[in-house]
């Protein structure tokens, strides 16, 4: 049996790898959250990983908070490139697979087509820098790693655009939504499932590498509020905004879908449509 290190088990991705943990009896899960193990003590982590004779490390553990990195750019790095190195170094010293989720985040925004992984990533606010730096700190510090990016990531669990747009449609008549911002809502449910049935091929690789994984399809912020909504069956009506009239802290790319040829045509996998996953999450959310 494996034994499996789950950092940050308490957010979104983690409870999801957590709920599905049942379904894969040949690991043994370690679940983790900074009350169990502070990643940013290299010591300790080294300890967990000899400790439990650890074979893989999943890190869902990140600093979130896009806006408010731009005031806390210290504490953004610290916890997305700082303990990622620190993660990847013990992962390499126990010879163990280290598997880490990044963004979408870290591409600038201006691209008409699907990123493809081999783009330079150019990230435009503190926290798709720090999370970029992570990823060079993984990829540079363990040549067992595969970075596996991500975006628009909801789920039941947690805080994410999903809830924030059920429970604002439930208190306000209209909402203003942006509309050109576009990129792919992705389920942490799939997410999850295909990080764990993706771990025996992603310990065949030779190489360090880098996989895009998001739901299918397109949308615009605008749009996902839309389909939430319909689900929800509520009554709110969303209204198209451009960008301008929302400003934020960190800015955001206006264009971040991401092609997955790479990860469907390497390991054969099918991924679902953004809208099929939002119906099955919603079922299960409200059904809550």
């Amino acid at each position: 049996m494996l034994n499996i290190l789950v950092t940050g088990s308490n957010g979104q991705l983690g409870n999801s790898i957590r709920e599905i943990a049942g379904s894969f009896p040949q690991y043994h899960f370690h679940f983790t959250d900074i009350d169990a193990l502070d990643i940013t003590d290299a010591q300790a982590v080294k300890q967990m990983v000899k400790d439990q004779d650890i074979h893989c490390i999943i890190n869902c553990a990140a600093y979130n908070a896009v806006d408010r990195a731009e005031s806390e750019p210290q504490m953004a790095n610290l916890l997305n490139a700082e303990a990622v190195g620190n993660l990847a170094l013990a992962a390499a010293e126990a010879d163990a697979l280290f598997v880490h989720v990044s963004t979408d985040y870290v591409f600038d925004g201006t691209n008409h087509e699907p990123i493809r992984e081999e783009q330079l990533p150019k990230p435009i606010s503190a926290y798709a820098r720090s999370k970029y730096a992570g990823e060079q700190q993984a990829l540079s510090l363990n040549k067992k790693t595969v970075v596996v990016r991500t975006s628009w990531l909801y789920s039941e669990y947690g805080s994410n655009f999903m809830k924030s747009m059920i429970r604002l449609g439930k208190e306000r008549e209209a909402l203003g939504v942006v509309y050109d911002q576009i990129g792919t809502p992705t389920y942490a449910g799939d997410l999850a499932d295909a990080l764990l049935r993706l771990l025996p091929e992603f310990e065949k690789l030779s190489q360090p590498e880098i996989f895009h994984c998001s739901n299918e399809g397109v949308a615009s912020w605008y749009d996902f509020a839309v389909a939430i909504h319909q689900l929800a069956g509520i009554q709110c009506n969303v209204k198209p905004i451009p960008t301008s009239e929302y400003p934020l802290p960190a800015p955001r790319p206006m264009y971040s879908v991401m092609a997955k040829e790479k990860i469907k045509q390497t390991f054969g996998i099918t991924i679902p449509h953004w809208r099929e996953s939002l119906e099955r999450c919603m079922i299960k959310f409200l059904e809550k």
